[in-house]
């Protein structure tokens, strides 16, 4: 399985490099994570401002459906809060 490597997207919702500094201890990139948890992060950063349906993500971001998982894993988890108070610092 091959790794996909973050690529920044440029959209105004995306984490900024300090945002990130302060987020990137709470998710790990495993050996098998196939995309950059922050890029996972921007997506669902995406839809959450944009008010979209899953499926109407951008196809710049990783596909919508492991966005989804990974976002309802983060906010069942409790990590979803880390996020958004990260981004209210910005």
């Amino acid at each position: 399985m091959e790794r996909i490597e973050f690529k920044a997207t440029g959209y105004p919702t995306d984490l900024t490099d300090a945002q990130w500094a302060r987020l990137e201890v709470f998710f790990p990139q495993g050996p098998n994570s196939l995309y950059h948890k922050r890029a996972l992060i921007d997506a669902a950063l995406y839809r959450e401002n944009n008010r979209c349906g899953w499926k109407a993500l951008p196809h710049d971001f990783p596909p919508y459906f492991t966005v989804q998982t990974f976002y309802r894993r983060a906010v069942s988890s409790g990590l979803w809060e880390k996020v958004r108070f990260a981004v209210r610092e910005r």
